[in-house]
């Protein structure tokens, strides 16, 4: 099974375009960048189910790129790169790359890697162990036991996440749970709150925080996450 949506991170703009082409012959939603910063500035970078990125590129380079993109998501990564060398592959995998193809190399076997790949990403989070958040003593507890302090804001959103069981919580939810005003423009200070919680997650834990945005939507807590 292919994923819907995947980002291409390359700089070779023609090898990109008939990449995105095939891809999006087999129904895969693609959106192709020539530049690492172009990623990194989408509101969306890290809403995507799988990413493919090259190492040479404009912008930061793949292996730092990749570091970035572990910080916020597990989708599958695949690494397509005319970059060679065992410490080559040894440095993406341990960063956080599911798998390494080298360049020059076809189209039929980097679909062949991405279905294997989200296959195995699809598999570990339907087994993902669980997150806990504990309302008595206001703080979220990691899977690796890690313990996050929460403010009252963090607290009431978190809540919504576990009456959500995993849907996704509209800004309209959000606003509501909070106490805030109507807005177009990000003033209601829901961005805000998100951003300060994923924030204190990453330093407490080194644990992906699976607190994602759904655009023009809301926002999804892609794991197990429950009351105790």
């Amino acid at each position: 099974m292919l994923p819907k949506t995947l980002a291409l991170i390359d700089d070779d703009l023609e090898y990109a375009e008939l990449l995105t082409h095939y891809l999006r012959e087999r129904g895969v939603q693609v959106r192709a960048y020539a530049d690492s910063n172009d990623l990194l500035g989408d509101p969306q970078s890290h809403d995507y189910d799988f990413y493919v990125v090259d190492l040479t590129l404009p912008g930061i380079d793949g292996v730092d790129l990749i570091k970035i993109l572990r910080k916020r998501s597990r989708a599958g990564l695949l690494v397509v790169s005319g970059r060679l060398g065992p410490e080559v592959f040894m440095n993406v995998i341990t960063v956080g790359a599911d798998m390494y193809l080298a360049k020059p190399v076809q189209f039929e076997q980097i679909e062949v890697a991405i279905k294997a790949v989200h296959r195995r990403v699809a598999e570990a989070q339907s087994s993902a162990v669980q997150w806990r958040l504990d309302r008595q003593a206001r703080g979220l507890i990691a899977p690796d036991g890690a313990r996050v302090d929460l403010s009252d804001a963090d607290l009431a959103v978190l809540e919504c996440f576990v009456h959500a069981d995993g849907a996704v919580v509209t800004r309209d939810a959000l606003r509501q749970r909070l106490g805030r005003g109507d807005s177009e423009d990000g003033s209601d200070g829901i961005n805000a709150t998100i951003y300060r919680l994923r924030r204190r997650i990453e330093r407490a834990t080194p644990s992906v925080v699976p607190l994602q945005s759904k655009s023009r939507v809301g926002y999804v807590f892609q794991a197990p996450l429950v009351l105790g």
